[in-house]
């Protein structure tokens, strides 16, 4: 038995993902060509859908509000937020809050799904292409997702993902000709996707360490400006259930931005923040501490 399972571990472990390597090729060459048919109404399209999936679906749902908790909101925001997230095209909500969560369960070690350790290419999109990527088992989910895998409305996300993004081709499409689909599907979707995973890649590589964590996570402007506030990520991993990744004024947080709102619109409750002030403090009376004792 044990021989049978260590097998199947081995065969999982060298399995191709080929639908992922061919959809993301074609989208990658029809977003070159999305290129070739530029209009303001088409980049209009790009950027809306882009900060409807990156920031509401991806950052501000998938992550900050599923993953991690980091706020409530009503039941039916909560879906829609989802909703907006499978638009990215970065898997269901299961999958993707069960990878993140093992993310930071088992950060840059064998058992982190996409680990630095394992180069900067492997990080940023290698490991969708060999291995289970987010293909988690039943059990895996159970242990690490069991809060969504109970509720039934995820599940449906879960299993018809794609669907969101085939009706929205279907409405761009009616609206500026098959040119939009290229600019608000297509080019808007592979951004958005490079834009996530220069997160797991390169916010682990280059960039300012205000907490010493036991990984190499870092602050980064330039991917919190791509990622919408997520280049924050060594406030992130340091303080994981925070739902404002930003500490300071000059961090700029879009997605705490829409928090924000939400909030003042009485959508937001039970929100977990950083006091960045004690903390600064307590830094202080270390420093006089060991000033003293020197």
């Amino acid at each position: 038995m044990q021989n049978v399972l260590e097998f199947r571990r081995k065969e999982d472990a060298e399995k191709i993902q080929w639908v992922t390597i061919v959809g993301l090729s074609a989208y990658t060459v029809l977003s070159v060509v999305a290129l070739f048919f530029f209009s303001w109404q088409n980049f209009a399209a790009f950027m809306f859908f882009w900060w409807l999936t990156g920031s509401l679906g991806v950052g501000v749902g998938y992550h900050r509000l599923l993953t991690h908790r980091g706020f409530k909101t009503p039941k039916w925001l909560e879906y829609t937020l989802s909703v907006f997230g499978t638009l990215a095209l970065q898997g269901g909500p299961i999958g993707w809050v069960t990878t993140h969560r093992l993310h930071h369960a088992f950060t840059e070690t064998d058992k982190d799904p996409h680990s630095t350790k394992g180069g900067l290419y492997w990080a940023h999109m290698g490991w969708l292409f060999t291995g289970t990527a987010q293909d988690n088992d039943e059990a895996t989910i159970l242990r690490y997702a069991p809060d969504l895998q109970k509720d039934s409305v995820h599940r449906f996300l879960e299993k018809y993902y794609v669907v969101p993004t085939v009706i929205l081709a279907v409405v761009l499409f009616f609206i500026g000709g098959f040119s939009m689909v290229l600019w608000g599907v297509f080019l808007r979707t592979t951004v958005c996707l490079h834009a996530t995973w220069l997160v797991n890649s390169a916010n682990h590589k280059w960039g300012s360490r205000r907490f010493e964590t036991s990984d190499d996570s870092t602050n980064s402007w330039w991917i919190a400006l791509l990622a919408w506030g997520e280049g924050w990520h060594n406030n992130h991993h340091a303080n994981p259930t925070v739902a404002k990744h930003g500490f300071v004024w000059y961090e700029f947080d879009a997605n705490w931005v829409s928090i924000s709102i939400l909030r003042r619109l009485g959508l937001v409750t039970n929100l977990k923040l950083f006091d960045m002030k004690k903390f600064e403090e307590n830094r202080a009376n270390k420093l006089v501490e060991i000033k003293l004792a020197a």
